[in-house]
């Protein structure tokens, strides 16, 4: 008998993966955690029925959500790091020496230690000296942080259940507060192309265009994410992602990259024409 794993994208529209077995399920405090073995996408992690991650195709996400921004700001010594319980994030981030200090905060302990177990490919840098966990909600603990990061990730789960508020404008602005003068905040972005998800994009970018000077969006190809095309915001008090990018100190590094590159960095940046009339719709001021 073939078992399969079905995601629902919207009502009428599901992505099917045929698994091998499942290799963990357990209710922790704040959601349904599974993870399963699969002969196309390897082991994957999924959160009330939503996958997170695949092995095969995690390192497009964790790539674009670090390096983009550790390609543009010159010198990132302190991160915060809210959600990203299953460590791909500070797998990317703990490559760069001058980065010296990770706060993560997560606030489900059970991902992390479901990941540990299951997930060694992304969690293999959380123990790493550069890394201090932090139990705690993300929203919570930004709120006492100030002039501190020079960068904040908010790799976040979708904008409901224990995500949802990592989606607020009180969020963002204390996101603001707790970066340095010239520090820069990527966020996960939702994709724009199904009509709930294109919604929830919107709301997000219209937050972040308040609360920060900067405000870009840029984007992936995922193939397990809904549509396959995903978004990302780069928000900053003072760089511009683009003109401010640096690809001679970027490419002196000599990182090993699957799917960032500098000149991919740039094309990023260049939406389709639907997803910048979305997002022109809430860039307007009154």
């Amino acid at each position: 008998m073939e078992l399969w794993f079905s995601e629902p994208h919207t009502p009428n529209v599901r992505l099917s993966i045929r698994v091998d077995r499942q290799l963990y399920s357990g209710q922790s405090e704040f959601q349904q955690i599974e993870v399963f073995e699969s002969p196309e996408f390897g082991r994957f992690l999924v959160l009330d029925g939503y996958i997170m991650l695949t092995e095969k195709d995690e390192f497009i996400y964790h790539e674009m959500i670090v390096h983009v921004p550790m390609a543009v700001h010159p010198d990132v010594k302190k991160v915060l790091v809210i959600g990203a319980g299953d460590g791909g994030v500070v797998r990317e981030l703990v490559r760069y020496p001058e980065v010296e200090h990770i706060d993560l905060v997560e606030i489900d302990e059970e991902v992390i230690k479901v990941c540990m177990d299951y997930m060694p490919k992304t969690s293999c840098e959380m123990r790493n000296e550069k890394v201090q966990v932090h139990l705690e909600d993300g929203l919570k603990f930004v709120r006492s942080r100030e002039d501190e990061y020079d960068l904040v990730i908010v790799d976040s789960t979708d904008p409901f259940g224990p995500g949802e508020g990592l989606f607020t404008k009180e969020f963002y602005g204390n996101c603001y507060k707790a970066l340095k003068e010239d520090g820069i905040m990527v966020n996960q972005h939702e994709s724009p192309f199904y009509e709930s998800d294109a919604t929830a994009c919107m709301r997000a970018h219209k937050r972040i265009v308040e609360s920060f000077p900067i405000s870009r969006v840029y984007q992936a190809h995922i193939p397990t994410y809904p549509s396959g095309h995903w978004l990302f915001g780069f928000a900053s008090k003072k760089y511009h992602p683009v003109h401010d990018l640096d690809v001679e100190r970027w490419m002196e590094r000599e990182l090993e990259t699957k799917y960032y590159t500098p000149k991919l960095h740039e094309g990023a940046f260049c939406l389709p024409a639907y997803v910048e009339k979305l997002l022109r719709k809430v860039e307007v001021h009154d």
